[in-house]
């Protein structure tokens, strides 16, 4: 059988930077081994479960270049379920409860006092026929919980090592609510089998539900050994704390309408926590070295200001004609050579581009006054190329004996109104010299002659 994953996001938001690393992780460990890579949108929550949602989705993936090979919705799968959920029940594994949230939480509470751990109980587990006659003609309806095996779970996880979960300290999960709806618990492992999945690449949340799912797929006749797991450590913010609270901010959309690229977020992602450095690299080059066995135990640090730099690497490589419908109307490529080099984030450009072709305040510097109306006094004729630079500073110098930051400060203050930015070689024959000279004289407080 050949290798096969799946990324199965719910469609109740949008994707965040967690998301993605755990969608890159399976699309590249699918392309190193010729695999199949799965598409799933867990949407039986049908309260929560949006379709503009499921539709962000495939769109944030298409923008990071993951292509998916199959791809498929649970709520399109619900007779599967109810079937898989028949056989639980005749194996004796599926039983109906009745309790309510309230009394749940009465008994997590009151065991908590007597210092045991907030296990369910199973009471629902010992009711006889009538009992259960008495409920369903009183109206209620049971929700549905899994019968746990009394052993430990173990595995050999592809990222961390030796894992195992002790089952007897977990509650009996709930696969079925009352109104019918499966839980993912349930339909990840019914799917998981239905197609043949041969690798979970997940959060390491989830090494409890590995140890569940690993009983359920037992249960339903499948055989856990022929799956490898891999749990990869969860993100942290730049200081160690949870990245949790960031997400919202962190979403793929969020990140693109800020002007990241995806060639920097995949090249990030990907080997973010690995001991490999992150290259602004195509996929099909990341996917050549993936090795989940690179990935270290521990939480790996999300910083943006490594993103910010890998970003700005991608940009300083990107051609004009890679860009041009991305920049603002009637740039050009000499404009572009000019400012890349200067950019952290592509919406930068369009400030240079006000700077060279539109109305700035230059800051009032009266000390600057009488070398500024030098400068207008020297500013050469047009037309201008890329030596009008040197030639004007080199005459201004010259005349004014300045040298350095004295004599190239001042000027780049008047012409752009920044500290520092693009050099001024390439930008000064984009600004023109009718902008210059009024920058100049503007910036000195005299009058436009």
């Amino acid at each position: 059988m050949s290798l096969r994953v799946r990324f199965a996001p719910s469609p109740t938001g949008h994707l965040h930077v967690g998301n993605a690393r755990i969608a890159l992780a399976n699309y590249l460990f699918a392309r190193r081994h010729g695999g199949r890579f799965l598409l799933r949108l867990d949407d039986t929550d049908r309260e929560r479960s949006r379709p503009e949602f499921a539709d962000a989705i495939g769109q944030d993936l298409r923008w990071l270049g993951l292509a998916w090979d199959e791809t498929f919705r649970q709520s399109e799968r619900l007779a599967r379920y109810e079937a898989a959920a028949d056989r639980l029940r005749a194996s004796g594994r599926l039983y109906p409860c009745f309790e309510s949230e309230a009394e749940l939480r009465a008994k997590r509470e009151a065991r908590l006092k007597r210092g045991l751990a907030p296990v369910y109980d199973r009471a629902m587990l010992h009711l006889t026929q009538a009992q259960l006659d008495a409920a369903a003609a009183g109206g209620k309806r049971p929700y549905w919980r899994f019968l746990l095996s009394d052993r430990a779970v173990a595995w050999h996880d592809l990222v961390l090592g030796a894992r195992q979960v002790k089952l007897p300290a977990v509650s009996d999960p709930v696969l079925i609510r009352a109104d019918g709806t499966p839980l993912y618990t349930f339909t990840s492992v019914v799917d998981d089998l239905a197609e043949g999945i041969t690798h979970i690449i997940r959060g390491e949340d989830h090494i409890t539900n590995t140890g569940v799912q690993i009983d359920l797929l037992t249960a339903l006749g499948g055989a856990p050994e022929a799956i490898g797991f891999a749990h990869l450590p969860l993100l942290t913010d730049s200081d160690g704390g949870k990245l949790s609270k960031r997400l919202q901010s962190l979403s793929l959309r969020s990140l693109r309408r800020d002007g990241i690229e995806p060639v920097a977020i995949a090249a990030y992602l990907a080997r973010l926590g690995s001991s490999a450095d992150p290259e602004p690299l195509p996929l099909a080059d990341l996917a050549a070295s993936f090795d989940l066995g690179a990935y270290s135990a521990s939480a790996a640090r999300f910083d943006l200001r490594q993103l910010l730099a890998l970003n700005r690497r991608v940009l300083h490589g990107l051609s004009f004609a890679e860009v041009a419908t991305r920049l603002p109307a009637g740039t050009t490529e000499a404009f572009w050579r000019a400012v890349r080099g200067n950019l952290d984030l592509l919406r930068e450009a369009e400030d240079w581009w006000v700077v060279v072709n539109g109305d700035i305040t230059a800051p009032a510097m009266p000390e600057e006054a009488d070398f500024l109306s030098l400068a207008a006094e020297l500013l050469p004729p047009e037309p201008w190329d890329e030596g009008v630079w040197r030639r004007w500073t080199e005459a201004l110098k010259a005349a004014s004996g300045r040298r350095g930051r004295a004599l190239f400060h001042p000027l780049r203050l008047a012409l752009t109104g920044e500290e520092e930015g693009p050099e001024l070689a390439a930008l000064l024959p984009l600004i023109g010299r009718t902008r210059a000279l009024a920058r100049l004289l503007a910036a000195a407080r005299q009058a436009v002659p």
